[in-house]
C-alpha cells in the first residue's frame, strides 16, 4: 500500500438511489408508519469524505444510509479524532435528535460511498412521540449502537492495532453488497486514531497473508473467514447485538 495508490479514483458514479428498504430500520417499519413516512423521505448522495454533520452542529435532519457507510468520529481539541461507530443500511445517522440532546459532540463522516435516505427532524419527533412502533425500534436500535461505542472503546483500549483494522473491515462488509471497500489509509488512520504509518504496516500484513488486496483507495476483502479468525472477540459481540435488537425481516 502506497501513498500513490491511495488516492480514490475521482468522479465515481454512485448509481440510481436504491428502494428506502434497503435500510433494515425502514425495511422494519409496520406498513402504516412506513407509509406515513415514504412521501418525506429524501434521497441523497453521499460521497466519500461528505460531512453529514460536524461536532456540536444543530441536527435538522436524521440519515438512513442504504448503500454507504457513516463513520462517527470524536474530535479532540488537537484536531486528532478516533472512530466511535460506523452506520450503515443497518440504521440511521442522528440518535441525539430523538434521545433529546438534539447535538452531539461526535462527527459524522462518509466512510464508503453510496446512497441513503433523510428525513426532516420534525417528522422524525413526531412519529416518535406518537409512544408507538418506531419509538420501540429506535430505542433498540440505539441500545446496539452504544453497544458498538462500548465494544470499540474496549478494543482501542486492549487489542492491537491489526485486530481492530480486522474488526472495522469486517463491520464495514457487513454493511454492503460487495466484499469491496472504497477506504483511503487517511481515513482508516482518522478513524482508528492512529498514523497513517501504522495502517500500512498492518494493512500490509493483511495483504501478504492473503486476505485483502488494495488498489487505488479500493480495498478488496479476499478471504473474510480468514479475517474472521485474525480479529478479536468484539466484532461477535457487535454483531450478535445488532442480530438480536434488530429486525432481519420487513414488519407486517
Amino acid at each position: 500500500m502506497t501513498a500513490a495508490a491511495d488516492k480514490p479514483a475521482k468522479n465515481e458514479r454512485i448509481g440510481p438511489p436504491p428502494d428506502p428498504r434497503q435500510n433494515r430500520l425502514l425495511a422494519a417499519l409496520p406498513e402504516a408508519e412506513y407509509g406515513r413516512w415514504l412521501a418525506q423521505l429524501e434521497p441523497v448522495d453521499l460521497p466519500l469524505g461528505k460531512v453529514i454533520y460536524e461536532s456540536g452542529s444543530r441536527l435538522s435532519h436524521v440519515y438512513f444510509p442504504t448503500t454507504a457507510i457513516v463513520s462517527l468520529l470524536y474530535l479532540m481539541e488537537d484536531g486528532a479524532s478516533a472512530e466511535i461507530a460506523v452506520v450503515g443500511f443497518d440504521g440511521l445517522v442522528g440518535i441525539s435528535l430523538f434521545m433529546g440532546g438534539e447535538t452531539t459532540p461526535s462527527r459524522a463522516v462518509v466512510q464508503s460511498a453510496g446512497h441513503g435516505y433523510r428525513l426532516k427532524a420534525s417528522v422524525l419527533m413526531q412519529e416518535f412521540n406518537r409512544a408507538g412502533p418506531v419509538l420501540h425500534l429506535l430505542l433498540r436500535y440505539t441500545q446496539a449502537l452504544i453497544t458498538q461505542m462500548a465494544q470499540t472503546s474496549v478494543c482501542i483500549r486492549h487489542h492491537s492495532l491489526d485486530q481492530q483494522l480486522c474488526r472495522l473491515l469486517l463491520l464495514s462488509l457487513d454493511r454492503l453488497p460487495s466484499n469491496e471497500l472504497v477506504m483511503t489509509q487517511e481515513l482508516i488512520a482518522s478513524m482508528l486514531g492512529v498514523r497513517r504509518e501504522g495502517v500500512t504496516e498492518a494493512a500490509g500484513k493483511l495483504h501478504e497473508a492473503g486476505l485483502i488486496s488494495y488498489r487505488r483507495g479500493h480495498i478488496t476483502v479476499l478471504d473474510r473467514p480468514g479475517l474472521e479468525q485474525r480479529t478479536c472477540e468484539c466484532y461477535a459481540v457487535m454483531k450478535r447485538e445488532y442480530d438480536r435488537l434488530l429486525p432481519a425481516t420487513i414488519a407486517t
